[in-house]
Formats: C-alpha cells, sequence, structure tokens
C-alpha cells in the first residue's frame, strides 16, 4: 500500500515537472537578388544556427530570383544543415521566383504568407560573350544550349522537390514553362507546406512536426525565443553594390568624375571619385554576370565622350556615344524571370546626367576657344595707345605702360598720335591711327 502511494506521488511530481524551455530560433531575413553577397550570408545563417545548437532556422525570402551559382551554394547549405530550416516567403506581396524556388524547396519546411507568389524557375542566360549569328548553326547551338541548360535546373528542382516528398511534377514545369502560383495554390498543390500569416503564426503551426532528416527530434518552436541574424556591414555593402541600378548608378557618377577631371586635370577629387565608382561598378557587373559586349559598348561611349572633348566634331561623337552607353545598358541584363535588370527610370536619369554634364563642358570649351585672347601681344589687338615715335613707318608705342615696336599701316603717323593696334607679328605691333 505504502509503496503504491509513493510511486503515485513521485508520478505526480513528473508530470507536474515543466519542461525545458524551446531552444532558441534563429531568423535571417533576405529581400533582394541572389548573389555572393546573399549567398554568404545566408550560409553564415545555417552555419550558425549550428553552431548556435537553435530549435531551427528561419529564412524570411523575398527574391525575384538571381544567380545560379549562388543560389546552389545557398541549397547545398539548407540540405546538409545540422538543425531543420524554414523558409518562410513573407511578409504579404513577396516572391520567390527563380532561383528563390529552389531555396524554397530546399528547406525543411516550406512556408508562404498569403499574397506571395511562388514560380518562373526558368534559367535564364544573363551573362556571356554574344558572337555573330550565322544563318543556320549559331541559333541551333543556341537553341541546343539552352536545353541543356533547362533540362539541367529541372533534374535539379526535381531531385530537390523528391527528398522534401514535393510536388515533382510542379517543379518540373517551374522550370520549363515558368509556371508561378500563389500561396494558397502552393500549399494545395503541395509545392509548399503550409500558408502562415506571420513569424509567430507559423511557429506555432510547425511546433511537434516531424521531419525525414531529424528523425525522433520533432520541431518545438511555440514561444521559442526568436534571435534575428543580421547581415554584417560588409555583407550589406557588397549586396547593395550588386544591384543593377546600383551598378548603373556607378558607372555613371565614375565616367562623370572621369569627364570632369580630363576636362581640368589637377582637380584631383573628381577623378578619385570617378575611378573609385568605376572599379566598384564593375565588380557589380562582374557577379552579376553582366554582358561582355554591353560593358565594351558603355566603355566605348565613355571614350566617345572624351573625344568630344578634344575634337571638335560638333556634338556627333556625343551622340554616339550616348546611343552605345545605351545600347550597352540595355544588353547588360536579360530581364526574362532572372530578377536581374536595370529599371527605365535608372537608365533615363543615368543617360541624362550624361548627356547635361557633356553638354556642359562642350559648352563651356566652346566659349573659352571663342574668347579673345588678353595676354601676350595677341591680347593687344583693338586696344589704343600712343606713337611713342614717328612711326615711319617702323617706330615705338607706348601701350599698358609698356614701348612696343610698331609699325605703321597708313604711312607716317607722328609722335604723339593715338593709334589702334590692328594685329600682332610676334613682337611687332601693326597700327592704324585712331579714329575720332
Amino acid at each position: 500500500m505504502l509503496k503504491t502511494a509513493a510511486l503515485a506521488l513521485l508520478s505526480g511530481i513528473a508530470f507536474a515537472a515543466p519542461l525545458p524551455a524551446p531552444p532558441d530560433v534563429l531568423v535571417a531575413s533576405y529581400a533582394g537578388v541572389i548573389n555572393p553577397a546573399a549567398a554568404e550570408y545566408l550560409e553564415g545563417a545555417v552555419t550558425a544556427a549550428g553552431q548556435r545548437r537553435c530549435g531551427a532556422l528561419v529564412i524570411e525570402l523575398d527574391t525575384p530570383g538571381g544567380l545560379d551559382l549562388s543560389m546552389r551554394g545557398i541549397v547545398k547549405a539548407i540540405l546538409s544543415s545540422e538543425v531543420p530550416v524554414i523558409v518562410f516567403v513573407a511578409p504579404s506581396g513577396a516572391r520567390a521566383a527563380s532561383a528563390g524556388v529552389f531555396i524554397t524547396m530546399a528547406a525543411h519546411v516550406a512556408a508562404m504568407a498569403p499574397g506571395t507568389n511562388i514560380g518562373a524557375a526558368h534559367p535564364v542566360q544573363i551573362g556571356g560573350m554574344p558572337g555573330a549569328p550565322g544563318k543556320d548553326k549559331e541559333p541551333k547551338r543556341d537553341e541546343v544550349m539552352e536545353g541543356k541548360v533547362v533540362n539541367d535546373a529541372a533534374a535539379y528542382l526535381q531531385a530537390i522537390a523528391g527528398r522534401r516528398g514535393r510536388n515533382i511534377q510542379w517543379a518540373f514545369e517551374g522550370v520549363t514553362k515558368s509556371t508561378s502560383i500563389v500561396s494558397s495554390a502552393a500549399v494545395r498543390e503541395h509545392v509548399v507546406d503550409l500558408e502562415a500569416k506571420g513569424l509567430e503564426e507559423l511557429l506555432a503551426a510547425v511546433d511537434g512536426r516531424e521531419l525525414a532528416d531529424f528523425k525522433g527530434r520533432p520541431l518545438r518552436t511555440k514561444g521559442a525565443k526568436v534571435v534575428r541574424f543580421e547581415m554584417t556591414a560588409r555583407q550589406k555593402l557588397l549586396a547593395a553594390i550588386a544591384d543593377p541600378n546600383i551598378a548603373m548608378i556607378l558607372m555613371t557618377l565614375g565616367v562623370s568624375g572621369l569627364l570632369i577631371e580630363l576636362y581640368s586635370p589637377g582637380l584631383i577629387l573628381p577623378g578619385i571619385v570617378g575611378a573609385v565608382s568605376l572599379i566598384m561598378a564593375f565588380y557589380s557587373f562582374q557577379t552579376l554576370s553582366a554582358s561582355f559586349a554591353g560593358v565594351l559598348l558603355i566603355l566605348l561611349g565613355l571614350v566617345l565622350y572624351v573625344l568630344e572633348l578634344k575634337v571638335h566634331s560638333y556634338g556627333l561623337l556625343a551622340v554616339t556615344a550616348t546611343a552605345s552607353v545605351l545600347f550597352g545598358t540595355l544588353m547588360l541584363f536579360r530581364n526574362s524571370g532572372g530578377g536581374i535588370s536595370v529599371s527605365w527610370g535608372v537608365i533615363a536619369s543615368t543617360l541624362g546626367t550624361l548627356v547635361v554634364l557633356v553638354g556642359g563642358l562642350i559648352a563651356i570649351a566652346t566659349s573659352a576657344f571663342r574668347k579673345r585672347s588678353k595676354t601676350g601681344a595677341e591680347g593687344l589687338v583693338g586696344q589704343a595707345g600712343t606713337a611713342d615715335t614717328e612711326l615711319s613707318p617702323a617706330g615705338k608705342v607706348a601701350l599698358g605702360g609698356e614701348l612696343w615696336k610698331a609699325e605703321s599701316l597708313e604711312g607716317t603717323i607722328p609722335a604723339g598720335t593715338a593709334v589702334r593696334v590692328e594685329s600682332a607679328e610676334g613682337l611687332t605691333l601693326k597700327v592704324r591711327r585712331k579714329a575720332g
């Protein structure tokens, strides 16, 4: 009897003992193009979650897509993560397009906020050097290469979807047909696992969920402490630079600085700012896999702008330079679902800035050329003086407190007569009597 009572008492104490607090949940938020900076940040978040022994890592994602190499690095990190990774396409209005589809599908738990969409994962080759297409061979070669890239991407996404037990057929169509669906349809078609209005609702919804990669370790996320994983200052800077619009602004700033320095050598500051801006722009173009031909056309435009300041082409070089920069900008990126492009507003503003700057410099240079020289013998043309000696026809004139050799253009001019300088040959002035 006493033994039974003691066991009952101990059982009651055991049941009454509070459960330990759930481990922290690390949250990494990223909105923007998937580029090397994004990959470094999100891969670092996966590593940090494992080192801190967090209960889960939540990646709040909003991306139009990005670079294949960066995306694959993030996917590899998620697939090999030591802690469960939850990708949450949020907030409402966000999207997981192109490269974002692969990242979302790779997560142990994929969730979306209402009003978001996922899809359009067709790969886009945004870099490379275009050749001169022939009539028969080159287009076929491009089609074959594009087919290889599409098939590779489709197989990759299908493999990811199969590993996570998600809709393999949709994964195939998402790549080959650029299919895109909203959050509610994505849940219904088992592209993602659930829909949640916010982070708190998401953590409550996934609490207790069993994951294939973590058997016997159900998620404990409800009421867990949320710890934010922030980007470093360096990552923020690189992420900002690796934006097509920022790259174009940096290119414009660099070209403008160099033009000002070349027009007025010795100012130093415009040259330094221009050189640094150009280097940063080229870094951005390189990380974004910009078209080689597009970059060359922009550089050609820079050279033509410089030549316009040195050669009197009556604006022809400036017009050609503007066209070169415009076509180069349009060729930099192909906006076909890859999420990497330059907005028309930025294109218009950058070209406008260059045109106004070059036009101003040309106007200043033209005005300077038209001004009469105010120094030396040539600067004395048109000025009045007095014959210091008789000019018959040679003699001397007093002008500006100095004596000059002079020759009369109208016979003998007596000393003391007011004269006017008509021209100068070396240090000898040609003069006439001053009228009136």
